[in-house]
């Protein structure tokens, strides 16, 4: 029996086992529900960009170039689904041993949530959304491990999380405006500091802003493929159904333009325009007939039509946002790129039973961009208000970015699937257990 000095550090020994063996029974069960991965039509067209030797900035050339070196390992999906597994749960991991080091019960409860499908299903997708998502929980959950260690194990880690955040923001650049938040995180670790963090969001965006542009441009040599004008020609369309004035800078023909303002206009996803029928003839026109895509006339074009129709404008913004955070959109994705009638992994098991329980919670706020948004915010309030300084720095910087992440696609988005808010998910559990693990007394709000 140990002797009464020895208990104190057998509850923690005890719980840091319990915690390892409840991940390393999450990773085999991810392994044994999707590997080699789930691939998808954006998936497919990265890889076939790694075949061909080429690199454009319209999916993330870092992807190509990671996939490229990492293909060896288990050529075509399964490098890149054992990469984004690793980095989920080893995200978890990292977070929950740091918690159970500490005798802190919630990292018992840290990977049953990430076992939970509202994370889990996408874990094994293919998508550079999740791999983005899952390189920022690790990026935060190595900060937060060594926030309280020495000097030069603190400022390793500080390191490792700064490549992770970079490393996210190169696979999403519309990470630019969230990314500060967890920068300061990473920099400052035990504390938040609203002045500081102020101070250092412009000069933070404008570096990361200058990162992508270096790796893409100067290193990977990316062709320009103007992904920027697809937020433009999604504008363009919403303003021209709501002001029902055609704002495009070519002329229709009279039951084209009659379509334009009245039958094509979605809230949903740029697509119509550009490979959905009957409305491909807007890009088909637009694109391939007078060669306007990608140059200064479709930005005029939407500069003007904002300055002309603001109202227009904010009602199709408005009208996206609100499909995006509350619609019934593409979730889990299941069918097979191949042969796209046949879903995939159709007689796995383990892979059949996690859609069903997919399939059951889809119609519910878990599988809303909405309900994940509102989880970060009170998640934020209620750090603020109640929790150690420590545990409220990591969870208001995780939340904090995730909000502003999933906010920012009130102006940037084109696309209203679930996975566009996929960080909002890993970072409410996250952020949730964690502060709800400090000390539960008022504290001094972050400076």
């Amino acid at each position: 029996m140990p002797s009464r000095a020895d208990r104190p550090l057998l509850q923690p020994r005890l719980l840091m086992i319990a915690v390892a063996v409840l991940l390393a029974a999450g990773f085999c069960l991810t392994l044994l529900i999707f590997y080699p991965g789930v691939m998808t039509y954006d998936a497919k067209f990265v890889y076939e960009d790694i075949a061909k030797g080429t690199m454009g900035d319209w999916q993330s050339p870092v992807m190509v170039w990671l996939w490229g070196v990492i293909d060896p390992i288990a050529p075509g999906a399964g490098s890149m689904f054992l990469l984004i597994a690793a980095t989920y749960w080893a995200g978890f991991a990292v977070l929950s041993l740091a918690l159970a080091s500490r005798g802190k019960a919630g990292a018992l409860l840290m990977p049953l949530l990430a076992m939970t499908p509202p994370a889990l299903a996408f874990a094994g997708i293919i998508w550079r959304d999740v791999l983005f998502a899952t390189c920022w929980l690790s990026a935060a959950s190595v900060a937060f491990a060594v926030s309280e260690r020495q000097s030069p194990l603190r400022l390793a880690g500080q390191g490792l999380a700064l490549v992770l955040l970079i490393v996210g923001v190169l696979l999403r650049p519309n990470a630019l405006l969230a990314a500060p938040i967890l920068a300061a995180y990473i920099i400052w670790l035990s504390r938040i500091s609203l002045r500081k963090t102020a101070i250092l969001y412009v000069p933070a965006m404008l570096m990361l802003f200058g990162i992508v542009q270096l790796t893409y441009y100067g290193m990977l040599h990316a062709k320009r493929q103007h992904p920027l004008q697809t937020i433009m020609i999604f504008d363009l369309g919403g303003i021209s159904h709501f002001s029902k004035e055609n704002q495009f800078p070519v002329t229709w023909s009279e039951s084209e333009n009659a379509m334009l303002l009245n039958k094509c206009y979605q809230p949903t996803l740029w697509d119509i325009y550009w490979r959905l029928e009957p409305c491909d003839f807007v890009m088909r026109k637009v694109e391939r007939e007078k060669g306007l895509f990608g140059t200064p006339a479709i930005s005029g074009a939407w500069l003007s039509a904002i300055l002309h129709h603001p109202l227009a404008y904010l009602q199709h913004r408005s009208a996206f946002m609100w499909n995006f955070l509350a619609a019934d959109n593409l979730t889990m994705w299941t069918a097979d790129v191949e042969h796209p009638t046949r879903n995939v992994f159709a007689d796995r098991t383990a892979f059949n039973a996690l859609v069903a329980a997919h399939d059951v919670l889809k119609p519910s706020p878990f599988l809303r961009v909405g309900f994940w948004l509102l989880a970060c915010i009170i998640v934020c309030w209620l750090s603020w208000k109640r929790s150690g300084p420590r545990e409220a720095a990591f969870a208001l910087s995780v939340c904090g970015s995730a909000a502003i992440y999933v906010l920012s696609f009130y102006a940037l988005g084109v696309a209203s699937d679930f996975r566009y808010g996929y960080w909002a998910v890993l970072a409410a559990i996250a952020g949730n257990v964690v502060a709800a693990s400090g000390d539960g007394r008022e504290t001094e709000p972050p400076r």
